[in-house]
């Protein structure tokens, strides 16, 4: 049976109480268990690749923060998988990206006794005190879109390469401003490891011979808050009167900032490209504020992460490099070096593409 529960404000009332549970000793699922589970072990034991994958696994996914439209796609893709597995689904999650903001719903969930916890981490280090806990009470840790200190996890479903995508959006913002001209950056948090990871990359790929008439003069943070994003793109474009470009690799900054260039004397004259969904972005190709545009498939990224940690769970897997697993109608998916699990390669969405996907 699967149950479908989203806990607002109030789990972090209940992290108390249950951390107060811990300290003192409480069984875990963990304890006296010897049935051969992974328990978060990551990489201990040996794999069984024809175990069979328990029908009652409870997985639970804890996203950057509940309402973001990036975060509700992915996570209606983990859904799918758990109802494709018989498992028990639940979405938990706090209201705003902060760094420390969930701890109490990883706490909670170990205490409420999930086989498998997919997150999202919003800082790679102040969730790793309790994705450890979670793992030594027998939860298996999956870490999607963005990760924590692989110390603290076992698996790591990433987007596509980071090299990738950092070249995609190279590409896209270079050929859209002519290869030369002014280029800000709009990000998401300053501690988001994946939007970090490109930033530096894209940087870098800036800063080499091919690109050398293109300064990168800005880089700001919207912390994944529509109008923050907003505020910083409007700030951006006062700010640097010759900005020939802007380059958002975050969903909610992208759809923000062309919220923004949509209605103000830029439009036309300053090119925007990052990360974003067709669904939130169409309006604004629609209308030419934006010419094009790239992600990976939301859907396919958290139905990855729910077969991959129910897989380790059932010791399909033990998280070792080279393993293999079958991802229901994604097919056989190998790991990589420490942990990590590539969806493919990003989509570009433009005038042509942009009308055969809904998501």
């Amino acid at each position: 049976m699967r149950t479908r529960i989203r806990y607002g404000i109030t789990a972090a009332a209940l992290a108390g109480v249950m951390l107060a549970a811990s300290a003192c000793g409480g069984t875990t699922r963990g304890d006296g268990d010897d049935s051969g589970g992974s328990g978060g072990s990551g990489g201990s034991g040996e794999a069984d690749p024809d175990a069979e994958i328990p029908g009652d696994l409870a997985i639970s996914f804890l996203p950057k923060q509940l309402n973001n439209p990036y975060f509700t796609v992915a996570d209606a893709g983990g859904e799918e998988a758990v109802e494709e597995l018989g498992g028990e689904f639940k979405e938990v999650g706090p209201s705003e990206a902060n760094a420390s903001s969930q701890v109490s719903y990883i706490n909670t969930l170990s205490q409420q006794g999930s086989d498998v916890i997919a997150t999202a981490a919003n800082d790679p280090n102040a969730v790793c005190g309790a994705l450890n806990q979670a793992r030594q009470a027998g939860s298996v840790v999956v870490t999607f879109d963005s990760d924590s200190d692989p110390e603290c996890r076992d698996l790591f479903i990433k987007q596509a390469t980071s090299e990738g995508l950092a070249t995609t959006q190279v590409e896209m913002i270079a050929e859209q401003i002519g290869g030369e001209g002014e280029v800000a950056f709009l990000s998401a948090t300053p501690n988001a490891t994946n939007q970090n990871a490109w930033l530096e990359l894209m940087k870098e790929e800036l800063g080499t011979d091919r690109y050398s008439d293109i300064e990168v003069v800005d880089t700001v943070y919207g912390n994944d808050d529509d109008q923050k994003s907003f505020n910083e793109m409007q700030g951006l474009l006062q700010t640097h009167p010759d900005l020939a470009g802007v380059v958002s690799p975050t969903t909610v900054g992208l759809a923000a900032a062309a919220r923004y260039l949509s209605s103000s004397d830029f439009k036309g004259e300053v090119a925007l490209t990052g990360l974003g969904t067709p669904n939130q972005m169409r309006e604004f190709v629609e209308d030419g504020t934006v010419e094009e545009f790239a992600l990976w498939n939301p859907t396919d990224l958290g139905y990855l992460a729910a077969y991959a940690g129910a897989s380790q769970a059932a010791g399909r897997i033990t998280g070792e490099e080279g393993q293999t697993f079958e991802a229901g109608r994604l097919g056989e998916y190998e790991i990589g070096a420490d942990g990590e699990i590539a969806l493919g390669p990003p989509t570009v969405f433009n005038e042509d593409n942009i009308g055969d996907f809904d998501f």
